[in-house]
């Protein structure tokens, strides 16, 4: 199946392909490209104004490697990272395209487009997850010598866990939102639960052949198994695409209230967001930072200049943006900062949102750093007041449900996880991981929600709700209008 790739995806080698896309806007620019080229800063609506990718290249060639299908399911590189939709999917067009192929769209592919791999073509109860959070299905096997024992609480569609027959380890089913295939320079680690990130991304010297490595190894990954390719991409392919994604920068354009998000003084936007001063460890909120230089919360300035705008929505924005960098937060018991021996365990430590995404105008974190928010906990079994209050603001999807069994906490103390994800642990087999994941790069928001690696918040509006409720952050309703305004001008 041929894709029409003129307004679609300017994907990066992650999972998928054959999206229908999202027509660009008419409104934000008079952008054209030739046939087979889709041309820089290409304008496409979304739900609050437009998103556009810049790329140093200049254009995208859509005759390249990835655009071609490299695999036996028709899928490509450019599918589910779409352009439209800040690199990734978002279920609404998802679901759109369901209904429009009867389910044909090579983005449905039982083998991970399904919620199980058995499932029929063209079912909608069998494609739940994607169609409503826009969930891919992600097997990972155990590695050896886990430290843990996982066990299935609640197995809703059948194949939460298997086994490979080759060497009899467990193969987990997990369910997460296709990371945005963008901006690629700026990560610290490459896939929600740091697989893929094979050559550490910590260090400025080795970080561009770092990332190739990385890419490289997750462009086979992904052509062998989301494409069900039997061949590796020949040198020359490999060569284009790393080309290609390494080029790419996402961010949204416009604000349908606020104009451009480039004038009058701010610096919104991806030409801008390509020219950010990056690398890694810079202000890192735990002292790390290689050149010495101390952490500031003032994570975004993008628009310093809209603070006394006369245009509401302007100023909305601009005071969003400083609640963003100085509201505060009481972070506790988040997994990888409180218990974390190596900033010294702190039982309550009070920061505001760069502490996490430090990042400055990229906004997630400048070195490896797998947090566990609660996001992936149950209501059921959680004990901790805060993550129940940021449970009860979001709508998390029907998963299997895991138990965990064989760790220890800080104490000694025997301690067991109820979770729908155990996030890192699934590939590095340590209890230390457990519902660990990433910080992603918040740039390109608006046009791909939902949101939380297991799409648990359907827009920002539950994702603001659950922050301000998990880490009492006490906003008003119409401070969490104007953070909210920010987040949709990424």
């Amino acid at each position: 199946m041929q894709i029409n790739r003129k307004n679609a995806v300017l994907s990066v080698v992650v999972l998928l392909a054959g999206c229908t896309a999202v027509k660009p806007s008419t409104t934000a620019s008079t952008v054209t490209a030739a046939a087979n080229l889709i041309a820089n800063l290409m304008p496409f609506s979304d739900t609050t104004g437009g998103v556009a990718t810049y790329t140093t290249a200049g254009q995208i060639d859509e005759t390249t490697a990835f655009f071609q299908p490299l695999g036996t399911n028709q899928r490509t590189c450019a599918t589910c990272h779409q352009a439209g939709q800040g690199m990734s999917i978002n279920a609404d067009t998802s679901a759109a395209l369901f209904t429009s192929t009867s389910g044909t769209d090579p983005l449905f592919t039982a083998i991970d487009g399904a919620n199980c791999p058995t499932a029929p073509t063209g079912d909608t109860t069998s494609h739940s997850l994607i169609l409503t959070k826009g969930l891919i299905r992600i097997p990972v096997e155990l590695p050896a010598g886990t430290q843990f024992t996982l066990t299935v609480l609640s197995d809703p569609y059948g194949c939460a866990l298997d086994i490979d027959p080759a060497n009899g380890r467990e193969i987990v089913s997990i369910y997460r939102r296709p990371l945005p295939t963008t901006s690629l320079s700026y990560l610290s680690d490459v896939m929600w639960d740091t697989r893929e990130t094979i050559a550490p991304l910590n260090t400025a010297s080795t970080l561009s052949a770092s990332l190739t490595t990385d890419l490289t190894s997750q462009m086979l990954n992904a052509v062998s198994t989301h494409e069900q390719g039997t061949t590796a991409p020949t040198a020359a392919q490999i060569a284009a695409i790393l080309a290609l994604q390494q080029s790419l920068y996402t961010a949204q354009a416009t604000d349908t209230a606020a104009g451009s998000l480039s004038t009058n003084g701010a610096t919104g936007g991806s030409s801008n967001l390509a020219a950010v001063n990056y690398y890694p460890g810079i202000n890192d909120a735990f002292g790390a930072d290689p050149t010495g230089k101390p952490f500031t919360a003032g994570i975004f300035n993008l628009y310093n200049g809209w603070q006394n705008s006369t245009n509401p929505q302007q100023a909305s924005i601009a005071r969003g943006q400083g609640i963003f960098d100085t509201a505060p937060m009481q972070i506790t018991a988040v997994r990888g900062i409180n218990d974390n021996t190596a900033l010294g365990s702190p039982a309550n430590l009070r920061g505001t949102c760069g502490t996490c995404h430090d990042t400055p105008n990229v906004g997630n974190h400048s070195l490896p750093l797998p947090l566990d928010t609660g996001a992936t906990r149950l209501a059921a079994t959680e004990t901790n007041a805060q993550i129940l209050a940021g449970l009860a603001q979001i709508t998390a999807p029907t998963l299997p449900i895991y138990q965990i069994t064989g760790c220890k906490n800080a104490t000694g103390q025997p301690i067991t996880y109820t979770t729908t994800d155990p996030g890192t642990a699934l590939f590095t087999g340590l209890c230390a991981d457990v519902n660990r994941v990433k910080v992603p790069i918040l740039r390109g928001l608006a046009a791909r929600a939902p949101y939380f690696h297991n799409g648990a918040a359907n827009d920002l509006t539950e994702l603001v709700n659950f922050y301000n409720a998990r880490f009492q952050m006490n906003l008003n309703a119409a401070q969490k209008t104007d953070l909210i305004n920010f987040l949709n001008a990424l």
